[in-house]
């Protein structure tokens, strides 16, 4: 199946990428293509005009801040699962693309297409509300925008990005200290996850919980986090059972939708599983780092 007709612009910077946003209410950024062509050749996107961005240098740059890393929205998922900065500054980047797709879909496909597509049931996202990721955007009139990645998800395939303006890096504060875990269950290898459950955890040298977060994916419009449920397992000691509850706690407050794909009642039962395992497990790789 071949798509609409479109035209077809490649420009060399972010101002000429930004001209060309702004020129057309029908243009659409082109970064990896991974789920912009699919949706064209269904007929779900009919964009008028394809703003090529491949070729704008300062978009597939990683550049570390000190406390941060920022990304540039071209960076493609093989770069983050093999780069040695990112895994060291954010373990749970290189876990996460190993469950992304294929190799050729990560050879091609960007941080930046994943984020703005903002499909709830993919990796990154998650892992922006988990990590407290920010997107920093930019439009023609020369503004800056930089949006936290609660606020950035609006609902299914929905962001804050408007029309003319462009994803042009991600910065991604780094994990110190504690341990980390993401864990999913899809139906095959490489399918969009029915549930995605995603923990970092922080223990004091007693055991118990100094700061623990974590994030949901595939349950809810946008990826789902709740900071209430974090701050009540802070102070508690580690266990099993703790985190046993806070997963049942979890699949008690979601709400996921039925589909095709599963039923409401099963991807609660899995998003309960997943994340007890993600916090068990980033609690203990926590032990694991303090002891040594």
């Amino acid at each position: 199946m071949k798509p609409p007709a479109f035209e077809y612009v490649c420009p060399a910077s972010i101002a000429e990428a930004l001209e060309a946003l702004a020129a057309r209410d029908d243009a659409k950024v082109l970064a990896g293509g991974q789920s912009l062509i699919p949706m064209m050749n269904m007929r779900l996107a009919r964009p008028g005009l394809l703003v090529d961005i491949n070729r704008v240098p300062e978009l597939a740059a990683i550049q570390d801040e000190g406390d941060t890393l920022q990304i540039g929205a071209l960076v493609r998922h093989y770069q983050l699962e093999t780069d040695a900065r990112i895994k060291e500054a954010f373990p749970l980047i290189p876990a996460a693309e190993r469950l992304i797709g294929h190799p050729a879909i990560r050879s091609r496909g960007t941080i930046g297409g994943s984020l703005s597509h903002a499909d709830p049931a993919a990796e990154l996202p998650v892992l922006a509300m988990l990590g407290d990721w920010e997107m920093t955007v930019a439009s023609r009139d020369g503004g800056v925008r930089r949006i936290p990645a609660a606020e950035f998800f609006m609902s299914y395939l929905m962001t804050t990005l408007g029309p003319d303006e462009l994803l042009t890096h991600v910065t991604v504060p780094k994990q110190r200290t504690g341990g980390s875990h993401i864990a999913e269950f899809a139906v095959r290898s490489g399918d969009f996850a029915l549930a995605i459950a995603a923990a970092m955890v922080e223990l004091a040298d007693d055991g118990s919980v100094r700061s623990v977060r974590f994030a949901l994916g595939g349950v809810s419009d946008v990826p789902w986090r709740d900071l209430d449920l974090e701050s009540s397992l802070v102070g508690a000691m580690s266990s099993d059972a703790l985190w046993r509850e806070a997963g049942r706690q979890a699949a008690e407050a979601i709400d996921p939708a039925d589909d095709i794909h599963a039923s409401s009642s099963h991807r609660r039962q899995l998003a309960e599983t997943l994340l007890t395992e993600s916090l068990s497990r980033a609690a203990e790789q926590a032990r694991e780092r303090s002891s040594h």
